[in-house]
């Protein structure tokens, strides 16, 4: 903030000249100058003040918070702080204190905290007339234990309709939030959740090998129903030896559920393994479960490339599967180019799911390749018209490539400032000079939840100038029609990246696309994993570049400066494109799982480039992969390179060579190749 000042100082009292080129300054000038820094210096001040009332209030120590709160009441976090002095007292607030705190600060992050706060307060309290006032205001309303408690605040106020919305809740929560057990409680009473609701919210939470939430939903069955603990633990911790054991009476639920559950466990693991195990089981089991467990089984196989997947889904006919099977149902009916299972497949899906760019994409695709361009163009063309992966390859597919839209909107200079000068945007500022990272995103997205496009690029160029690149593009691309790719696709130090793709033989596009998905150009950036800097190298990684680069010298803390990261992270970014044959995906893809991973995920024959991507097993991989590739597109046209299609880039993948193998590839790591 104070670099804007003085410049707009500099530009309002700038010195005038003597002949013999020697400034002078005037009064006014040096006043000018003196209040800045002085300004700097009270700034200064206030930033270490908040800090130490943020520790304060992190620690409970409501004396130095009070004493700190009395000098940051004219800063810009003094909202914080008072959220902080409340929240310290909130048990013993008046209720009118906290309204008149929540109307002071409205429309603030701070303001829809505290009435989080509270709402959990007021649930605790079971004071229900409170809760319902405040909960319909609450803006950020991601709180499992707060929806659970307005479902109690509704039921004791006789609403009709919240057994409908519980039950919906029942199949739908990731967790099962002890605020709902009265409310589930009270379904199983009145008959509104049946025991083959639970058996499904157990298989739901099994599948998803959450056992401890399998274990909370078993709780609403009979008591002699019950899925053991003990059972469930050792079937989770080490299915094969659960299995080698007396496994139980199969003609009691419970125990069917569990040796069920433990084969499709040893399958995620290793499908061969499990075979053995179901040959044992299966004769034990009924039509339904024996359909259930060829679905689990089917899903393993699908997402472990092996063609039985189709065969195994077939005798799983009449179960519901859940998203995740229908989903690799077609990804494996892709990879065995079965276009009439795609087309059905696809169809079984939900509605919402058919929505998706992904399902659109290989519908229309589908449909292309059994000549019925007519349906294919009539899906293709709305879609083209998004900037995504799946764009892209609509747009080419009707013939066109991509290219960036041309600049539709740049915020002038009265609109910039107006927006530096919204408060919560210079509150995310300050945040953000102090790195508190955390904090300074919430506030961000807080004030620019509700902003049209012109406002959002105004905010991009906000944070762009301020240095906070990441965040100048997750706002720009936000936008819906109005667009600025420039900010959507930045390139800092180009001139420094240049030289180390150049040194490479590189794609420069295709490393800023990289870099874009990896870090967003945040210099800090790691990850939970402990990959550092602009291009996220693993700590081994480094190790093993700085080795095959004879730098005896280095020392692990220099991977975190641009320079020897761009260095090391361009250098393997070549290793992995020339182990790969020069296929761009297949280096992408190790870049992020490691090159054993992506060398596994080819088939045994060619496979078009974007079903090769579209089946990688990982989620995050198949995700990086996607918006790696449509990032480098982008980013080619930014430069003006000549056109790459999309389709190009990704390419054929070949075939798998037999018996290729790497067992124990960690996430990243180079073990599997040689030194």
């Amino acid at each position: 903030m104070f670099r804007e000042l003085l410049s707009l100082c500099w530009s309002a009292f700038r010195p005038t000249c003597r002949p013999e080129g020697r400034p002078t300054f005037s009064r006014h000038y040096l006043a000018a100058i003196a209040l800045v820094l002085f300004s700097m210096q009270v700034s200064a001040g206030q930033d270490e003040d908040f800090l130490q009332a943020r520790e304060a209030f992190r620690k409970g120590d409501a004396a130095r918070l009070n004493m700190l709160a009395g000098r940051l009441e004219s800063s810009p976090f003094w909202p914080y702080v008072a959220y902080y002095q409340l929240h310290m007292r909130l048990r013993e607030a008046d209720p009118a204190e906290i309204r008149v705190f929540m109307a002071d600060h409205a429309d603030s992050l701070v303001s829809d905290k505290l009435r989080a706060d509270w709402l959990g307060l007021l649930g605790r309290q079971q004071d229900w007339a409170a809760f319902l006032l405040e909960y319909p205001r609450l803006v950020n309303n991601r709180d499992g234990e707060l929806e659970c408690y307005s479902l109690q605040a509704r039921r004791a106020q006789g609403d009709d309709a919240v057994q409908q919305d519980a039950r919906a809740r029942w199949f739908r929560a990731a967790e099962l939030n002890a605020a709902c057990a009265p409310v589930y409680g009270a379904l199983v009473d009145a008959g509104a959740l049946s025991q083959a609701d639970v058996w499904a919210r157990v298989r739901m939470a099994l599948e998803l090998g959450k056992v401890s939430v399998a274990q909370q939903a078993a709780e609403y069955l009979p008591a002699g129903q019950r899925v053991g603990l003990k059972d469930l633990d050792r079937a989770a911790s080490d299915p094969k030896r659960y299995l080698d054991k007396k496994t139980g009476d199969m003609s009691v639920r419970a125990q069917r559920e569990v040796a069920m559950f433990a084969v499709y466990r040893v399958a995620k693991n290793k499908l061969s393994d499990a075979l053995p195990y179901w040959d044992r089981l299966r004769p034990k089991l009924g039509e339904e479960d024996l359909a259930y467990v060829w679905g689990q089984l089917a899903f393993h196989a699908a997402r472990n490339h092996d063609l039985i997947a189709l065969k195994w889904f077939r005798a799983a006919d009449g179960v519901a599967f859940n998203e995740l099977q229908l989903s690799w149902r077609v990804r494996a009916a892709l990879r065995a180019s079965d276009w009439e299972l795609v087309l059905s497949g696809i169809q079984a899906m939900p509605e919402a799911m058919q929505a998706q760019g992904v399902w659109r994409y290989w519908k229309a695709h589908a449909l292309k390749i059994q000549n019925r361009l007519g349906e294919a163009n009539a899906i293709l063309a709305p879609l083209s018209l998004e900037h995504n992966f799946y764009g892209q390859l609509a747009l080419e597919s009707l013939g066109s490539v991509v290219s960036n839209p041309p600049v539709s909107y740049t915020p002038d200079e009265r609109a910039l400032s107006a927006m530096s000068m919204t408060p919560g945007i210079q509150r995310a500022l300050s945040l953000y000079d102090l790195d508190l990272r955390v904090e300074a995103n919430r506030e961000w997205l807080w004030v620019i939840r509700g902003f049209d496009d012109k406002k959002l690029l105004a905010a991009a160029e906000i944070a762009r100038r301020h240095g906070w690149i990441d965040r100048a593009i997750n706002t720009a691309d936000k936008t819906r029609e109005l667009h600025d790719f420039n900010l959507r696709y930045p390139s800092p130090l180009r001139e420094q990246l240049q030289a180390y793709a150049r040194e490479q033989d590189l794609d420069e596009a295709w490393v800023y696309g990289l870099i874009r998905q990896e870090s967003r150009f945040v210099q800090q950036a790691k990850s939970n994993v402990g990959a550092a800097g602009l291009m996220q190298v693993m700590p081994s990684t480094a190790q093993w570049i700085a080795k095959r680069m004879g730098l005896r010298s280095y020392q692990k803390h220099q991977i975190n400066e641009i320079d020897t990261n761009l260095s090391f992270g361009t250098y393997y970014l070549r290793h992995v494109l020339d182990s790969n044959d020069g296929q761009a995906v297949l280096a992408t893809a190790s870049y992020n799982a490691g090159p054993g991973r992506a060398r596994r995920w080819k088939d045994v024959k060619s496979l078009e480039g974007a079903i090769y991507v579209e089946s990688i097993p990982f989620t995050e991989t198949r995700d990086y992969v996607q918006k790696v590739m449509s990032n480098a597109s982008y980013y080619s046209n930014r430069f003006g390179n000549p056109v790459i299609p999309l389709k190009q880039r990704l390419g054929m993948i070949s075939p798998k060579p037999s018996g290729e193998t790497c067992a124990g590839q960690n996430d990243r790591s180079p073990s599997c190749e040689p030194d």
